[in-house]
């Protein structure tokens, strides 16, 4: 940082240092240097080197704001007491934090700026407490306290790439960063849905009943470059019941890249449904849009179908459905065609004509099923493929990969939190924020380069809540 004087009094301060005896000048110059160092000491300090410490304690760092006229925080209270809580409240400290560990059962600590909670060294601290550069870390108990101040003597990298950038911003506004174990923690048995999100940093802002967001994600960590910003989206229709969810994307490995990591998960594919390991790459390339429609009525609570945009090449896919018709037949399930062959796809017709397969159990219960569909357009557009897990499979309205949808993002969702909740489909993990919100969008982004095939691509993120009805 540099002092930068006015040109005129420059000049006057330099012809007055010429003429004073050489002591008086050095004693002179001396003060002009200390001085500046002095009121610099004096100013708020960033806190940007506690929060780099914190990083290898934390799987979840999130940055808040003070409004006046609201009461103390509820952690506040919980790890300083309700007195002390809302006296240092009432001096509206610009931000705070709070992070959880790998454990989540430990609880969430909180983390206030040094110069709020003991503005001098010898200043006490709070019970469960310990000092971090221009921090103060109050832990939720004495074992957790233990365990933070154990992980900050090990030596740690310094934070680079999406970490150095997040924690600036940490610094500056509301915000909040993660990694994989806190994703795990709060998706639960979906984690392995979002491995392209198993690092990522998010700038957060509220207007009125909506909670906006914007920032990057990868799967992996360390990666220097920044990701495409992505616009945030404005307020859309929500979706309209029955369906509670919808996910699309340019293709289908970024969600399924780390299901399909497991070998507990491959083999039942390949002897249930007869997709092994020639046609999975198949699959995984495959633009996609993945629904779950709530059932009011018959043997499921909801109806799981995923339109896959198959391309002119129609031979792969023809053997991908002969080898799932193999493998149901002969776990006896009963199958019932309808409308025309899968070769017959050539000719131009309704809907209605076009082949579908519906599968049942023996008392009759159906059991999911797949057709061919064409999005509209006719027999111009290339045919879709349509896979239902619940109900027989139904038309459905717009297909995969079409303009302005799967084409303009690489991951698009959108789900209705709250009816999911009430149908028991929702992690009880989430926040509660997010289980209560009436609607969720999250679209992600990658660079062109990553779009021309990279496995893991770094995408941009951009989103809303909708928090009213």
């Amino acid at each position: 940082m540099s002092l930068a004087l006015p040109r005129s009094l420059s000049f006057k301060l330099r012809s007055a240092l010429l003429r004073l005896p050489l002591p008086a000048t050095c004693l002179a110059l001396a003060l002009l240097l200390v001085l500046p160092l002095i009121g610099l000491r004096r100013q708020p300090r960033s806190n940007a080197a506690g929060l780099q410490r914190l990083l290898g304690s934390a799987a979840l760092l999130q940055s808040f704001g003070t409004a006046s006229g609201q009461p103390a925080p509820e952690l506040w209270s919980q790890r300083l007491g309700p007195a002390r809580a809302q006296q240092l409240w009432q001096r509206q400290p610009r931000l705070w934090w709070q992070f959880w560990g790998a454990h989540a059962d430990a609880g969430a600590y909180l983390v206030l700026p040094a110069e709020l909670v003991a503005p001098r060294p010898s200043s006490p601290l709070p019970a469960q407490a310990v000092r971090l550069d221009d921090l103060v870390v109050v832990a939720p108990d004495p074992l957790a306290l233990q365990l933070l101040q154990q992980q900050l003597r090990v030596r740690q990298r310094a934070p680079h790439g999406l970490e150095q950038r997040c924690i600036a911003l940490l610094g500056q506004r509301e915000a909040v960063l993660w990694n994989g174990a806190a994703l795990g923690q709060m998706l639960g048995p979906l984690a392995p849905l979002a491995l392209a999100l198993q690092q990522g940093c998010l700038g957060l802002d509220s207007r009125g009943a909506s909670l906006l967001w914007q920032g990057e994600a990868s799967a992996t960590a360390g990666l220097l470059s920044a990701a495409p910003p992505v616009p945030t989206p404005g307020p859309h229709r929500a979706l309209a019941a029955p369906v509670v969810l919808e996910l699309e994307g340019r293709r289908l490995g970024l969600i399924s890249q780390g299901l399909l990591a497991s070998q507990l998960l491959r083999e039942p594919l390949a002897q249930r449904y007869g997709l092994g390991p020639a046609q999975l790459p198949l699959l995984q390339r495959t633009p996609f849009r993945l629904r779950l429609r709530q059932q009011p009525t018959g043997p499921f609570q909801a109806g799981l179908e995923l339109e896959l945009a198959v391309g002119p090449d129609r031979g792969p896919w023809l053997e991908v459905l002969a080898r799932t018709r193999k493998a149901l037949l002969d776990q006896g399930l009963l199958e019932q065609e309808s409308g025309a062959s899968g070769q017959q796809l050539q000719r131009p017709g309704p809907a209605s004509s076009l082949p579908v397969s519906t599968w049942e159990r023996e008392d009759g219960t159906v059991v999911g099923g797949w057709r061919w569909s064409l999005p509209r357009g006719g027999s111009a557009q290339l045919p879709r493929l349509l896979f239902s897990l619940g109900p027989a499979p139904a038309l459905t309205a717009g297909s995969a990969g079409e303009a302005g949808v799967g084409s303009s993002a690489d991951l698009r969702l959108r789900l209705r939190p709250a009816a999911l909740a009430r149908l028991g489909l929702l992690p009880e993990s989430l926040p509660t924020l997010v289980r209560r919100a009436s609607q969720l969008e999250l679209l992600g982004l990658s660079a062109p380069a990553d779009r021309r095939g990279a496995q893991d691509p770094q995408l941009g993120l951009a989103g809303r809540l909708e928090l009213g009805p």
